[in-house]
């Protein structure tokens, strides 16, 4: 029999992720800190809309490209939010979540031969998508003394006349880190003297703490070269209702329909719905839970500090990236050792790229009260690694 599997979807490696969530989930009296995702239920007066919804019997496929009501609402946010503008006929897609949207935008603009810079740490996702679309991902290394940030410098050094699409992931995942506008306009200058597209995944921009997120998309020149990629996951509590959307020129924006459209179909009706409610009445919610992010940031931060832990400040997401060099042990060593001898979750930074090597991500999506007890059980275990070494 000639082999059934795909050579190059076989050659993924799988997400580095996943194997302490499978240990964890089978561990008495563990605690993770590794999971991407807010504690808090979705706010009621969206789940609320969800439901009557389904109650008014709306069970249909909407359009394509997704609720015309929706998608009206998003252009709306994105230029009260962001100063972008859109039209919702033509330049926004409605998604499976932002991860379909990072997906179908790499496809819908790649051919054989294409590069996609993908700065890393980031997001798991963005390298197996562009190796699907046919790309050939070219990583660029982000460094912890730069804050994480992507430098005119590191974009330059890795462009060649293959270059297509820079994935621009911020404010980050795994890293916390973000680019503020003057960082931002030095690389749109950049993409427009070199005609490169960018990515901007900005799933996280509600979660920036001390000044408010800038979208690329909102630069002189960089509305037509953008792939906008946003959802409801983190700022809404809205996982497990899967919505995101992109925003983008129309002649890309109509292929990534396509695509969309034979694989997907349309996103969920009911999660549309509730979107619409979300984006309408939304901000105090989203305001409500940001702070009580940024006291958990804060709060983790000085748990750090008491451990004499390095960890540059995150400003935006909820993830911290304490370095753990020190020890002399990989981050996977020390994340599995962490979670058998003290029964503590956290993702080994190489999950995120091989850059990520030596530091851990740790998800502040937790409640104070797990914070501090699974903090005080790596405090516990920094001393007893140190004392090893001494």
């Amino acid at each position: 029999m000639k082999n059934m599997l795909s050579e190059e979807v076989v050659a993924l490696k799988p997400s580095g992720i996943r194997k302490f969530f499978d240990i964890v989930s089978e561990m008495k009296d563990a605690i993770s800190l590794g999971v991407g995702e807010p504690d808090f239920d979705t706010p009621w007066f969206i789940r609320d809309e969800g439901i009557y919804s389904l109650e008014k019997g709306r069970t249909f496929y909407t359009s394509n490209a997704g609720l015309k009501e929706l998608k009206m609402e998003i252009c709306t946010y994105l230029h009260r939010k962001y100063q972008c503008n859109y039209h919702y006929a033509d330049e926004v897609i409605v998604t499976v979540g932002g991860s379909e949207a990072i997906d179908i935008g790499l496809r819908a603009v790649i051919n054989p031969g294409d590069e996609v810079l993908i700065p890393q740490p980031s997001y798991v996702s963005y390298e197996p998508c562009a190796i699907m679309a046919g790309a050939k991902p070219v990583i660029i290394n982000l460094k912890n003394e730069n804050q994480f940030r992507l430098t005119p410098e590191e974009l330059e050094e890795k462009i060649t006349e293959h270059t297509k699409v820079l994935i621009l992931p911020f404010p980050n995942n795994p890293t916390g880190a973000i680019m503020e506008r003057e960082d931002l306009e030095k690389i749109a200058k950049i993409c427009i003297e070199k005609d490169i597209l960018v990515m901007s995944d900005e799933i996280y921009s509600e979660l920036s703490y001390n000044k408010p997120h800038v979208s690329i998309a909102s630069l002189p020149g960089m509305k037509e070269r953008t792939i906008l990629i946003n959802g409801f996951s983190k700022a809404y509590a809205m996982t497990g209702w899967r919505l995101g959307y992109a925003c983008g020129p129309v002649e890309i924006i109509r292929q990534m329909t396509k695509i969309h459209q034979f694989a997907i179909m349309c996103a969920p009706t009911t999660s549309q719905y509730a979107a619409v409610e979300a984006l309408r009445h939304g901000d105090e919610a989203v305001a409500e839970m940001r702070e009580a992010y940024n006291q958990r940031r804060r709060f983790v931060m000085n748990a750090f500090k008491e451990m004499g832990l390095s960890c540059f400040e995150p400003f935006g997401a909820f993830y911290a990236f304490p370095c753990i060099k020190e020890f002399g042990m990989t981050s996977d060593e020390f994340a599995t050792r962490f979670l058998k001898e003290y029964k503590v979750a956290v993702v080994p930074g190489t999950a995120f790229g091989d850059c990520g090597e030596g530091f851990l991500r740790i998800s502040y999506a937790y409640s104070i009260d797990n914070l501090r007890k699974a903090l005080g059980r790596m405090a516990e275990f920094v001393d007893k690694l140190r004392k090893e070494k001494a």
